[in-house]
């Protein structure tokens, strides 16, 4: 029989994705609210233009770009469902008088083995995690090959050029592991 033990927390990764004109105005306020919220941010991309699929330039506008954030301190693997939430709240905050979204926020939690995001949308392989949010096993890591697509991997997941970034982040978060600079007992400790 196996015993339960807690894991180590993963690496807090966060899709932005607006329009041109909302990065001149609105990027440094949400820049800060995100830091108050996950903490020091250590990766930030530049803006990547955004254009595997039409799906949010409806709500968003056109043309879009994206920003891959993530965070120094590291988050439970159960804390992905709070950091959705969180920043569904942003979302909520940034939007227009009408509603509509001016940026689309996905956090999501990387570890050793995986990319999973936060989606408010159930889907065939995603897993219920409560109040309304879904975990999307995004990509997988093997060794030989690197980070592996699943029938469901997002297009703009799939690419070359994200791979290499989740490569060098999955490098910042192994450091980080083998340094032991994370929680005492992490990854140590039996469950109750």
């Amino acid at each position: 029989m196996s015993t339960p033990r807690e894991p180590h927390p993963g690496k807090a990764v966060l899709s932005v994705l607006a329009q041109a004109a909302w990065w001149e105005s609105r990027w440094v306020p949400l820049h800060e609210e995100l830091v108050k919220l996950f903490g020091p941010v250590d990766y930030k991309s530049g803006l990547l233009a955004f254009d595997h699929t039409g799906y949010y330039e409806d709500e968003l506008g056109a043309p879009l770009f994206r920003r891959l954030l993530a965070f120094e301190r590291l988050t439970p693997l159960d804390g992905l469902k709070d950091m959705k939430l969180a920043t569904n709240e942003l979302e909520r905050a940034q939007a227009r008088f009408d509603g509509s979204r001016r940026v689309n926020l996905d956090p999501g939690i990387l570890t050793l083995e995986r990319l999973v995001l936060a989606s408010g949308k159930n889907f065939t392989h995603r897993v219920y995690l409560g109040c309304g949010i879904w975990a999307d096993l995004t990509l997988i890591y093997n060794k030989r090959q690197g980070w592996v697509d699943l029938p469901w991997t997002f297009p703009d997941y799939a690419t070359e050029d994200m791979k290499r970034r989740l490569t060098a982040l999955r490098s910042l978060y192994k450091t980080t592991i083998e340094a032991g600079d994370i929680l005492p007992n992490q990854g140590e400790q039996p469950c109750p």
